[in-house]
């Protein structure tokens, strides 16, 4: 008996060492407890968690075993759970009672451990089901200032929305970080741990992940294998900015493009959060300040300006944000800045509209010169009015340039951005084409003469229906999502998205589907049935199926349509 005892107690441990979901449930029928340790005291319960299985542990909590008792004496279920990153475990045990606050041997709690590691969603997991952020760590520090010093620019945030205490020691510890290189620091610190450390090879990799970057330094072995290593997050600029923008220090517009600029990606958590408190103030000052970045010789500052100009303020009336005509002609200058042959090549279509918009661009000069001559007390200012000149025969932007003004262009709901936007429908990089159409999704629903019966031989309309033909897919979709959205209704405009219903990409097929649906086109309805037949549940596409399917006025194809389920949950 006791020979079958310890075979079912090791089969067990295997099962869930292998995530056998279906050995585990024979088992436990067999009559092994869910709550059971192995030779060495650990629990089945923590090696599930630990193994990130969260179909296993519920099958153990099901059975009876405690989400509380610690395994061998020392850990928590809930603690290895966090310390992996398994979110989903985490949940599992805290909805089978296990204490968001319950403490390991060396004080260590569950929330401790995620922020220590940058582990976003379990901090989110573990403070909706009930964990306090103001509580200290095994050391006394907060999880506050412990995930600034890691950088983890999520768990930041995901603190401050819970009320976590420390903001003024964690910005302190941010702040500290900022300009730090972080890869060296690691290597420091492993050197130093390590008798002969200073004679090891060190491996550094970056990984752009959550927002930001992680580093991740090892130490090597004289063959070659990692010995030892530690990582680290490096959003200590973007936590900089959210701290500061909590506790009202007014850090100047300067000082935030700089942290935006040094990171180098308009997608990184520094460049965002720069925008963002930017964006709000919404002031006089900050606008002068971007406008006279417009011609700062650095490519990603000029990127960085055009960000904010394009979401400066709030929306007013009507979606008009209250700087967009003033920022107009900067955008105009620095899109025809140099003589881009792409550029030009793409705007033979709409050559009309963009030579109309060219007669104009005296008048948006001496605009510009204002608002960068505002800041002609400061460095600035100075360096916008000598880079304006120099630049006259430069080299036409970058595409990542390109991206941020065209983005501005499509942010701000005035007709006379169209031409300038499609005049980069041809360009040679696609996220150029794709923030174009993604712009007209945003211009063309209420610009005269792109919308409406009329609007088929609009330049607008022209540059979308050869969008729709574009060899990248994210071009097709916001291509097939404006076209679909214009209002213009015309034998060439149901052809183009007639085309696209059979398009491998999904999310392409449902846009094209609802915006024949929109336009009462029976060709819509067999799309419509697929996608919401065999489009996962929550993507993308049969969301935008939904919505064509509701925009059908036949009552009984929508309701045939609505009472479609999806063949695999």
């Amino acid at each position: 008996m006791e020979d079958e005892r310890k075979a079912g107690v090791s089969g067990l441990f295997e099962a869930v060492h292998g995530g056998d979901e279906d050995a585990v449930v024979r088992l436990l029928r067999a009559g092994v407890p869910g709550e059971v340790c192995d030779t060495d005291g650990e629990s089945a319960l923590y090696r599930a968690a630990m193994c990130d299985e969260p179909g296993i542990v519920r099958l153990l909590l099901a059975a009876g075993a405690d989400p509380d008792k610690l395994s061998s004496g020392t850990d928590l279920p809930l603690c290895g759970a966090a310390c992996g990153g398994h979110a989903e475990v985490v949940r599992a045990l805290l909805s089978a009672g296990a204490r968001a606050d319950g403490v390991e041997q060396g004080g260590w709690r569950a929330l401790t451990w995620a922020v220590q590691l940058g582990h976003e969603a379990v901090v989110r997991a573990l403070l909706d089901g009930g964990a306090d952020p103001r509580l200290p760590g095994p050391s006394g520090e907060l999880p506050l200032v412990v995930a600034a010093r890691r950088g983890s620019t999520g768990c930041v945030r995901a603190l401050l929305e819970q009320g976590a205490a420390g903001r003024e020691e964690a910005l302190a510890e941010a702040r500290r970080w900022l300009g730090v290189d972080v890869a060296e620091r690691l290597r420091e610190g492993l050197v130093a741990s390590v008798p002969d450390g200073a004679s090891r090879e060190a491996v550094v990799q970056r990984f752009p992940e959550d927002g930001g970057v992680t580093v991740v330094v090892e130490l090597l072995d004289a063959t070659g294998r990692p010995t030892s290593g530690n990582h680290q997050q490096t959003g200590h600029a973007a936590i900089a900015t959210l701290l500061e923008a909590d506790l009202g220090v007014p850090t100047p517009a300067a000082e935030l493009a700089d942290r935006a600029v040094r990171c180098g990606d308009p997608d990184n958590d520094d460049w965002i959060e720069a925008m963002e408190v930017l964006r709000r103030r919404g002031d006089d000052a900050t606008f002068r300040a971007a406008a006279a970045w417009c011609v700062d010789r650095e490519p990603l500052r000029r990127a960085f300006a055009a960000d904010v100009l394009g979401q400066l303020g709030s929306p007013g009336p009507g979606g008009v944000r209250p700087f967009a005509r003033r920022a107009f002609p900067s955008l105009r200058r620095m899109a025809r800045r140099g003589n881009t042959a792409a550029g030009a090549g793409a705007a033979a279509g709409a050559g009309a509209g963009a030579g109309a918009g060219a007669g104009a661009e005296s008048g948006a000069g001496a605009e510009t010169g204002t608002g960068a001559g505002a800041e002609s007390g400061t460095g600035a200012g100075a360096g916008a009015g000598s880079g304006a000149g120099d630049e006259s025969g430069a080299e036409g932007p970058s595409w990542f340039e390109l991206r941020s003004i065209i983005g501005a262009f499509g942010q701000s709901t005035d007709p006379a951005a169209v031409p300038e936007v499609i005049r980069f429908a041809g360009h040679t990089h696609p996220e150029v084409r794709r923030a174009v159409a993604l712009a007209l999704h945003g211009l063309t629903g209420g610009v005269p003469g792109a919308a409406g019966d009329s609007g088929d031989d609009s330049a607008a309309v022209d540059a979308l229906l050869a969008l729709t033909r574009d060899t990248d897919p994210g071009v097709r979709t916001w291509a097939a999502a404006a076209l679909a959205g214009t209002g213009a209704d015309t034998p060439r405009v149901r052809a183009a998205l007639a085309a696209l219903l059979d398009d491998p990409r999904d999310d392409v097929a449902a846009e094209a589907a609802r915006g024949l649906a929109v336009r009462q086109d029976a060709r819509a309805v067999d799309t419509l049935a697929r996608l919401l037949a065999c489009a996962t549940p929550g993507d993308y596409a049969r969301d935008v199926a939904q919505d064509g399917a509701r925009a059908l006025t036949d009552v009984r194809v929508r309701n045939r349509l609505e009472w479609t389920l999806p063949r695999r949950s």
